[in-house]
């Protein structure tokens, strides 16, 4: 069964990055994915993580997540899949001291408009490369290599700002009842939950996304 951990030690390998055809129910059919299993509901009111009007997908991940980095290429292909009106976020999970530079990294790259071209390199460095990268040092370096200013990285990923971003997010995470990574929640009411790989995340994904176009 495919399963989702929050601790950054656990490096138990995933297969299935294919990405896979939404499925689509036809009127009349019984929905192909059910509550409570392949997904769930989450408690009223919702939040979502924006006020911005679009239909959100987001993905709660770390830099320091083995299955996060095995999932990233997929992610950015059903980003890039996505309907109108929809989009897609991502939202740091500081789930332990291990995770909080790779927090604090991603909302200072976010800030300095580097996290498009730096996303998937930073999973490829840690993981595919090996480098030595989860202090908030070795973090500066590989955005430095990347082209972005040291010093203003290291200022911005440790202000007062970033760090209450982080709590409020955080906060957001726990109401979402995200407890591994990586996890999608689909307009802050429906978390993807009990699925067997990426695809079916993926699908599932889809399927939900579909659902909150039609209530709209």
């Amino acid at each position: 069964m495919f399963k989702r951990f929050a601790h950054p030690r656990v490096l138990t390998l995933l297969v299935g990055l294919l990405l896979a055809s939404a499925c689509t129910a036809q009127p009349g059919a019984p929905a192909p994915y059910t509550e409570g299993n392949e997904y769930v509901t989450l408690p009223a009111p919702y939040q979502r993580y924006s006020s911005e009007g679009k239909v959100e997908v987001v993905e709660v991940f770390s830099y320091g997540c083995i299955h996060c980095a095995q999932f990233a290429p997929v992610a950015e292909a059903l980003r890039k899949q996505l309907p109108a009106g929809v989009e897609f976020k991502l939202v740091p999970a500081p789930f332990s001291a291990e995770w909080l530079p790779y927090a604090r990294a991603y909302y200072a790259a976010k800030q300095l408009g580097a996290v498009e071209r730096t996303h998937l390199k930073l999973f490829d460095a840690k993981f595919a490369q090996h480098y030595p990268i989860s202090s908030m040092d070795e973090l500066a370096d590989f955005y430095a290599r990347e082209g972005v200013d040291r010093a203003e990285f290291l200022r911005v990923a440790t202000a007062p700002q970033t760090t209450a971003q982080m709590k409020s997010d955080l906060a957001l995470i726990q109401k979402w009842q995200v407890d591994g990574t990586p996890t999608i929640v689909v307009n802050g009411k429906y978390r993807v939950a009990a699925v067997h790989s990426f695809d079916e995340m993926v699908a599932v994904t889809q399927w939900l996304v579909k659902r909150e176009l039609a209530g709209k």
